[in-house]
């Protein structure tokens, strides 16, 4: 049996787990309204700014992020299987996306700004090494989109299956599995800005909603 305090303690673990989660997602959404559209070495120069920005808040999102899903993984049961294992893969994700934002975000702007004042043969050069970075950028893109699906089909299963949060929100989750994978199968690229960016803004309706929930959950 729990005390009044043990009580008191859990709702209060849970609402700052949705506070965090809340913040964690609002930190994504201006990282993607603030990302400019990439192009040449020349644009990129006068865009370093906003790209370190950008990219620093998307990594101040991971800790809040990572906070408020071991919450959500504490509420439906960190010591079952599906909490578990969407809790590892989505640290994976975070990990996966913290490193794309540390290379595109701070590692490319501190390199690129060596070369404000080069010649033509220099800037062609620079472009090879760019799409070699472009690529790396995208492999982690691919393990942080498949990794944020993945966990959210396990913790959605976890909803229904508990029912400690509203069951609609694990048929919205599964829902988006399924969507997305359909996108991704089809040819749909989520690795480009706008491709991303929808992502994003899809997943952080589902973990605004998961937040709200967590907030206004009581303890059983």
């Amino acid at each position: 049996m729990f005390d009044q305090n043990q009580i008191n303690m859990k709702i209060s673990s849970e609402k700052n787990a949705g506070i965090a989660l809340i913040i964690g997602s609002l930190l994504m959404a201006v990282t993607m309204a603030l990302h400019p559209v990439g192009g040449n070495v020349e644009h990129l120069l006068k865009t370093v700014r906003v790209i370190v920005i950008s990219h620093s808040i998307a990594l101040l999102a991971v800790p809040f992020l990572a906070v408020g899903f071991w919450g959500l993984t504490k509420k439906l049961g960190s010591d079952s299987f599906l909490p578990s294992i969407a809790f590892s893969m989505v640290v994976m994700g975070l990990i996966a996306g913290m490193i794309a934002a540390t290379i595109n975000g701070l590692a490319l702007p501190l390199f690129i700004q060596n070369f404000k004042e080069v010649s033509p043969d220099i800037t062609a050069s620079i472009k090879s090494i760019l799409k070699n970075n472009i690529a790396i950028n995208q492999a982690f893109d691919f393990v942080f989109i498949g990794a944020i699906c993945i966990s959210t089909l396990f913790w959605s299963i976890a909803i229904i299956l508990t029912k400690t949060l509203q069951h609609w929100l694990g048929y919205f989750g599964i829902a988006l599995f399924i969507v997305v994978t359909t996108m991704l199968v089809s040819g749909f690229i989520f690795t480009n800005l706008h491709g991303f960016r929808l992502f994003i803004l899809t997943y952080v309706i589902w973990i605004g909603l998961i937040a709200m929930n967590l907030i206004r959950s009581r303890a059983e």
